[in-house]
C-alpha cells in the first residue's frame, strides 16, 4: 500500500496566511515564509500555496510570493489560484512550483486540463474541487466558492480524470474550518470512483479526523490548516498517532 501523505495548506491573501470558516471570515494565520519554514522542518509531505482570492478579483497569483517559498522548502509544492492559462501554469513550475492546482478556470474551460497535462505531466495537475451539499447531491462551486456551476462533484471528479488530472483537491465547503471532520460521504464517493489520487480537505479539527478520512474516506492525502497552523498539533505528532493506527505514512 501505498504511503498516505500529509498536506500542510497555506490559504494565502495580501501576503499573509490566513484561515477562515466555510470560505468565509478570514483572520490572520502567519507569515508565509515562517509557516513554510516550519512544514518542511516537520517533514510535511507536501505543501500547497493557494492564493485564495485571485479568482474571485480576477488577477494573477502572486508568484514572487512562490518563489520565496519554493527557496525555502525541499518538499513538493503545489501552486493555486489564478492559474487560468498554459502561460500561468509554466511560470508558475518557473518560479519552483511542482504541481499547479486550478478550479475556477478548469470549470470555464475544461480543455485547459489536458492542455496543461500534456505540456508537463498529468502528475503536475491537481484539480481543486469545492462541494457544497445541496439536499442529497454534492454540487460543484468555484470563485472561493461564491459561484455555483451546476455541476454533480462526481460527475465532474469523473470528468477532470478523462482529462488528464493527476490528483483531486476535495474540499468540501460545509465543513472547510469548522474542526468538525471530513465530510467522508462524498470523499469515499469520489475516492472509490477514480483511479487518480484524491486529497481530503475541509475540516480537519483532530489527529482522529486524519485517521477518520484515511479509514473511513479512503482518502490517498489529508490536508489541513488550523490544527497545524495554530500549533494544536504537529505533523510529526500526526504521523505517530496515524503509524499507530495501521495508517502508513511516511516518517
Amino acid at each position: 500500500m501505498l504511503a498516505k501523505r500529509i498536506i500542510p495548506c497555506l490559504d494565502v491573501r495580501n501576503g499573509r496566511v490566513v484561515k477562515g470558516i466555510n470560505f468565509e471570515g478570514l483572520r490572520d494565520a502567519g507569515s508565509i515564509l515562517e509557516q513554510a519554514r516550519f512544514y518542511n522542518g516537520e517533514l510535511a509531505d507536501e505543501l500547497v500555496f493557494l492564493d485564495i482570492s485571485a479568482s474571485l478579483e480576477s488577477r494573477k497569483t502572486t508568484l514572487e510570493e512562490v518563489l520565496k517559498v519554493s527557496g525555502e522548502v525541499f518538499i513538493p509544492l503545489t501552486v493555486g489560484g489564478g492559474i487560468n492559462s498554459v502561460e500561468r501554469a509554466r511560470e508558475a513550475f518557473m518560479h519552483g512550483a511542482d504541481k499547479v492546482s486550478v478550479n475556477t478556470a478548469a470549470v470555464n474551460e475544461p480543455g485547459l486540463i489536458s492542455r496543461i497535462a500534456e505540456l508537463f505531466g498529468s502528475q503536475a495537475v491537481v484539480v481543486a474541487i469545492d462541494v457544497k451539499k445541496t439536499g442529497d447531491r454534492y454540487m460543484v462551486y468555484t470563485h472561493s466558492g461564491k459561484t455555483p456551476t451546476g455541476y454533480d462533484a462526481l460527475e465532474w471528479a469523473h470528468r477532470v480524470e478523462q482529462l488528464g488530472a493527476g490528483e483531486i483537491l476535495l474540499t468540501s465547503m460545509d465543513r472547510d474550518g469548522t474542526k468538525s471532520g471530513y465530510d467522508n460521504e462524498i470523499l469515499k464517493t469520489i475516492s472509490t470512483s477514480v483511479n487518480i489520487p484524491v486529497i481530503a480537505s475541509g475540516g480537519a479539527g483532530s489527529l482522529q479526523h486524519l485517521y477518520e478520512g484515511f479509514s473511513e474516506g479512503c482518502a490517498d492525502a489529508a490536508l489541513a490548516a488550523s490544527i497545524f497552523h495554530f500549533r494544536q498539533h504537529s505533523i510529526r505528532e500526526a504521523k505517530t498517532y496515524l503509524r499507530e493506527r495501521n495508517i502508513p505514512v511516511r516518517l
